[in-house]
């Protein structure tokens, strides 16, 4: 996520409470990505039959209860927090353990993503170069850059996130002179790309838990609690930045299937490698040649390596945290390097799970961290029912009933409805996954007879705290 440290996490330095809240909602859109639409567009198009945005309504709709939950949640834990804050607190610490353990799919594999997206970008304009190439060059530059410093700052996040929306308005008004001048449905107005013959529910559903992977971002509103004006405002700005950049999925995603209504035309001469990597170039040179190409690919660009550099720099913290609480062997992932005051081995480490993009392409990647994040927003809704209705008593009112077994009941089967939609090879590499940890944790614990150590991510990174200018 968008952050900087300044020096003397000794010190205890507390977090500035200066974020208003279209601050904080700039920079949960910022981490979402809004351009991730063009670049999944192809794979979800396929998958869905050609009702991309019809996904994005039911993933949204998920996502609106999983945030109700959210934002309960950080109205009683004031702390920066996360479903593993949330799940350890209400449940049980190894709940949250085995929660933080998932999730850590989506912080390993989301700087992954990215470079898949980059080589995409790169392989569009330069072809006749090996897309290895691109894949060890930004996979160094990012690994660099952060090897020798993890400080940034939410102005470039917000600068790069106005750039990009300001490509996809225009973006989306070419689409409209194009559609009103008879190209693809031949009007603005039509329901196909929601409902047409040979629509199946389930491929709908299954695409939503692809595009679910657009959302991941949103729940990073809630590592800004302390640096909020003021506390009340984080759950409407959870809100908020789901249901804009919900509001931008669905609209970028309807006209561009309105005017592309077969994915048939992202693969040209029957080549799926195209789809199953970034169609956001095909995109753009489709609407509007080289030029619109250039200008989207470039919005694309400049987002996913800022969204490279804040998972990677994400990656490297977790890591050391883990480190530093023996989650992880100390010697290795606590490791800080005295001159460059960075997490070194884990920047490292992080960077060789880049590499593997060498051979992997978007379509083998969106699963596995679709798996972490379901992890996350199925525990979010659990922990206000252990919260409130169990720990706290809070269920003896129609109201209370309400808010915190209904709403979240309601929420967790929604989430639970993507589950079961999931690959088969994204639930068992998943599952796999979560049997690790499970089996690492009793080891740690000695057979769960003692507590486990955090691995909460408002520690104090390296020689700087977390703190938003």
């Amino acid at each position: 996520m968008p952050e900087s440290f300044v020096p003397g996490a000794d010190s205890k330095v507390a977090l500035k409470r200066n974020l208003g809240m279209w601050a904080i909602v700039a920079l949960g859109l910022g981490y979402m990505t809004p351009t991730v639409v063009f670049d999944t567009f192809g794979l979800v198009a396929e998958g869905t039959n050609n009702v991309v945005p019809l996904a994005y309504v039911f993933a949204l709709i998920v996502m609106v209860f999983t945030a109700i939950s959210y934002g309960k949640m950080t109205s009683q834990f004031p702390s920066a927090g996360s479903a593993y804050t949330y799940a350890k607190n209400s449940i049980h610490p190894n709940v949250g353990f085995v929660v933080g353990w998932t999730s850590m799919l989506d912080y390993m594999l989301l700087p992954l993503v990215n470079i898949i997206i980059v080589r995409s970008y790169m392989e569009s304009f330069f072809p006749d170069i090996d897309g290895a190439v691109w894949v060890i060059l930004f996979t160094v530059l990012a690994t660099g850059i952060i090897y020798f410093t993890m400080r940034g700052t939410s102005n470039v996040n917000t600068i790069l996130l106005v750039i990009a929306v300001a490509s996809m308005i225009g973006f989306v008004a070419v689409v409209i002179g194009q559609l009103l001048g008879g190209a693809g449905e031949g009007t603005l107005i039509t329901p196909t790309p929601f409902i047409h013959e040979g629509v199946d529910l389930s491929a709908v559903l299954l695409g939503a838990t692809i595009v679910c992977f657009s959302f991941i971002g949103f729940d990073a509103v809630t590592m800004y609690v302390e640096e909020a004006r003021t506390p009340r405002v984080v759950p409407r700005a959870i809100m908020l930045t789901v249901l804009i950049g919900g509001g931008i999925f669905i609209v970028t995603s309807y006209f561009t299937q309105a005017l592309f209504p077969d994915w048939n035309v992202f693969a040209p001469g029957g080549d799926r490698q195209y789809v199953d990597d970034s169609t956001l170039p095909i995109i753009g040179e489709l609407v509007g040649g080289q030029t619109m190409k250039v200008i989207l690919t470039a919005a694309g660009f400049a987002a996913t390596i800022a969204s490279l550099l804040a998972s990677q720099a994400s990656v490297a913290r977790m890591l050391l945290v883990m480190g530093r609480n023996n989650v992880l062997p100390k010697k290795l992932f606590g490791f800080v390097n005295k001159k460059t005051h960075t997490p070194t081995f884990n920047v490292i480490f992080a960077g060789v799970v880049c590499l593997t993009g060498v051979v992997l392409t978007l379509a083998d990647i969106v699963h596995f961290i679709n798996f972490g994040a379901l992890v996350a927003f199925s525990f979010v809704n659990i922990s206000v029912i252990a919260w409130f209705a169990i720990r706290q008593g809070r269920r003896h009112t129609a109201g209370d009933i309400f808010k915190f077994i209904v709403m979240p009941v309601l929420g967790l089967a929604l989430t639970v409805i993507l589950w079961v939609n999931l690959s088969p090879e994204a639930l068992t590499g998943g599952l796999i996954w979560a049997a690790i940890g499970i089996v690492y944790l009793a080891i740690l614990t000695k057979g769960f007879r003692k507590q486990v150590a955090g691995f909460d991510e408002a520690q104090p990174v390296t020689d700087f705290n977390k703190v938003v200018k």
